[in-house]
């Protein structure tokens, strides 16, 4: 008989184990759900029993992500040589089997493009950074300059997707996935992957929801995303007339039927339907909480700009990003758009910088001041790099634009245990990686290692193989860690 056509009087937890048959099987079941309750109860997402595997420098992960691909040549990879050749043609010797994007590849001609901004030293280090990146500047000495980077992917959609799953083709779980699949998450309220996208300039590149999903791994792990245009969560808040009280005892039956349902498919997402109808009810009560920005004192409105007060905005998500992980969220994507410059870096680039700029170093000097810093590792960088060329035969400052490049690009990581400076090194041209490549696979095994996880064992067994995110690549860059 289908346990869902019996009578209602028989989805109490009592009569619906007292009901089972089978001895061991209803054992199991029973110790499946206790689990579940148990993991319930203290409320907080369980992960992989045995990691972390050793003592991790960090515990949680903010990865501002500037979709689009940022010019590394107009932020951290100072390039003088570039001011000698302005206008000339790159040399086919620099460019080698370097494929070209649709957009590009039909130039007669590929001039050189200095950057029209200054650049400067700060920080102890002496880092050169340019004048578009004032504030971030100012926090250089906590950050590691990655210059060495390096990408396969040249088109945005398979670029995106490689660096938030390591693969180009979608069907992967994405990075916040695997942390949380390995570490579970802190909080009792709220989810242990939040995903939040600012507004920055309207693109037509789209912003996949696979890019925050979690494929073959439970679905208990894929990233929530924050940030509607009424609510801060979609469909989070009760419908109008109905009180909380209703909505809880709604859930205590829905959950009953899903406990039924179980008994007769031993389906284990239906186990995950139960404890996210639970964590939706509990955030409730947190999110409010959590977006509630009114008790935020005007110094941390100066500090990360008056724009952090308007929802939607990179400064408000870098605000909110802080809020999450004082509250124990393990994985904080940020999402912003709009660094896809093509046609008119003069205009593009300074919007950018001043939409992001200053929040980027706000989150760093305010977890700093907070103690969070040394254990939150912070990731920032796009999905490419910029052409040294322009986009168009036409060298002039006053409009140019520049393709996308993968074969060297620029990111940094900040705290989470990782050591300030800078690491590889670029051409003259920034076109080839001269010194110490890194990989995006490398990258995300450096991640796991200050997490306290080793990449090539943390894997998921799905379809008869054992799945990893770095696959069957990657090493720790041992160089950057303190």
């Amino acid at each position: 008989m289908n346990p869902l056509a019996e009578h209602q009087s028989l989805l109490s937890r009592r009569c619906f184990f007292g009901r089972m048959t089978g001895g061991v099987g209803a054992a199991a079941l029973g110790s499946l759900l206790g689990r579940d309750a148990a993991a319930r109860n203290s409320a907080t997402l369980p992960g992989r029993s045995g990691f972390p595997q050793f003592a991790p420098k960090a515990k949680r992960v903010i990865f501002l992500f500037q979709h689009g691909g940022p010019s590394q040549m107009e932020t951290f990879d100072y390039k003088p040589y570039l001011e000698t050749v302005h206008g000339k043609e790159i040399p086919k010797s620099v460019i080698g089997d370097q494929r070209l994007t649709g957009m590009t590849a039909g130039q007669v001609a590929f001039p050189v493009m200095a950057s029209p901004w200054k650049f400067s030293q700060h920080g102890q280090n002496g880092s050169w950074v340019s004048e578009l990146m004032p504030h971030t500047a100012g926090v250089i000495d906590d950050l590691c300059v990655i210059k060495s980077m390096t990408t396969p992917q040249i088109d945005h959609d398979a670029a995106a997707t490689f660096m938030q799953t390591c693969m180009q083709f979608p069907g992967r779980p994405s990075a916040g996935a695997w942390v949380a699949y390995g570490l579970g998450g802190e909080s009792e309220n709220l989810p242990a992957f939040v995903v939040m996208v600012s507004n920055g300039k309207p693109s037509s590149i789209p912003i996949y929801d696979r890019m925050w999903g979690s494929s073959f791994l439970p679905s208990k792990f894929q990233g929530v995303r924050f940030g509607g245009v009424n609510e801060s969560v979609l469909y989070l808040n009760n419908p109008k007339g109905m009180s909380r009280a209703a909505r809880k005892r709604t859930l205590d039956e829905i959950t009953k039927l899903n406990e039924l349902n179980y008994q007769e498919y031993r389906d284990p997402e239906i186990l995950t339907r139960i404890a996210q109808y639970e964590m939706a009810f509990r955030m409730q009560t947190s999110v409010p909480e959590l977006v509630d920005i009114s008790k935020e004192g005007q110094g941390t409105f100066d500090l990360y700009g008056e724009n952090a007060r308007e929802p939607g905005t990179y400064a408000y998500n870098c605000l909110l990003a802080r809020r999450l992980v004082e509250r124990g969220t393990r994985f904080v994507q940020l999402f912003h758009r709009g660094w896809d410059a093509h046609f008119d870096i003069p205009t593009d680039m300074p919007r950018q910088s001043g939409q992001t700029d200053q929040a980027t170093a706000a989150l760093i000097s305010d977890l700093k001041a907070r103690g969070l810093l040394d254990d939150t590792l912070i990731i920032w960088g796009g999905e490419f790099g910029r052409s040294v060329f322009s986009q168009g035969s036409n060298p002039s400052h006053a409009k140019f634009g520049r393709d996308h490049h993968g074969r060297c690009f620029t990111m940094w990581m900040a705290g989470g245990g990782v050591k300030a400076g800078s690491f590889g090194e670029s051409d003259e041209w920034s076109f080839n990686v001269k010194s110490n490549p890194v990989s995006v696979y490398d990258l995300y095994a450096t991640m796991f290692h200050q997490l306290g996880i080793d990449h090539e064992t943390l894997t998921h067994r799905f379809q008869g193989r054992d799945y990893r995110m770095t696959d069957l690549y990657g090493r720790v860059v041992k160089e950057i860690l303190a």
